[in-house]
């Protein structure tokens, strides 16, 4: 019984360890390319905001929505980006991060033009690999928070895609720890699918973007 408890102790710190690790990894790796300040960003032909869901569950705005259309539209107002493809989840009828965030940035004065909606970004990953695959562009500035930049510029240095990545404003720690708390496993999920070699669920045909200069 000693032997047994011992080993799930060991393992746990091995796979505590093994989290630790992989984020480290993923920060590190990628630091040089995250800019929170917009006059240091490149500039880039293409912007893509990553989806998250507009409302929280209790009907409320949802604030890494709101930061993150900001900072979208400071950037293209600045003329750090010229387009942008909105990429999310639209799997259910009623639920369309797209649509929102293409709404919500015509509210903020972008021309519709300019935007491109992306209705299979259904995971990071899916979001990456199509913006390149799909929508040929394999020079990006992700928009998201922090958080989640660092992650998408890991996946986006294993697939071919040249990126840097504009963080949007965060939220509180004391609204912010459960999201945390899945970012540090889902780096390890991104690590785990880089290795496997893990694909969007769809592509579908090649669709080009037109930049209006």
């Amino acid at each position: 019984m000693i032997f047994g408890v011992k080993s799930i102790v060991v393992l746990l710190l091995l796979v505590l360890l093994g989290i630790v690790l992989c984020n480290f990894w993923i920060e590190q790796s990628t630091q040089k390319q995250v800019f929170t300040e917009a006059q240091q960003l490149p500039n880039n032909d293409v912007g893509l905001v990553l989806g998250t869901s507009r409302y929280t569950q209790r009907g409320f705005e949802n604030p890494y929505f709101a930061n993150r259309i900001k900072a979208a539209v400071q950037l293209f107002k600045l003329g750090k980006i010229k387009h942008l493809i909105v990429s999310g989840d639209n799997s259910l009828k009623e639920y369309n991060e797209p649509r929102h965030m293409l709404k919500a940035l015509i509210k903020e004065g972008i021309p519709e033009e300019a935007i491109t909606m992306d209705f299979a970004g259904f995971r990071t990953l899916d979001s990456i690999i199509r913006c390149r695959k799909v929508f040929g562009q394999q020079q990006v500035t992700v928009i998201s928070q922090k958080f989640h930049n660092h992650r998408a510029l890991f996946i986006a240095n294993n697939h071919q895609v040249k990126a840097v990545a504009y963080n949007a404003q965060g939220v509180p720690l004391s609204r912010s720890k459960k999201v945390i708390a899945r970012e540090y496993l889902a780096r390890c999920k991104a690590m785990l699918d880089i290795i496997l070699n893990k694909q969007p669920k769809f592509l579908g045909e090649q669709v080009p973007i037109i930049i209006n200069n």
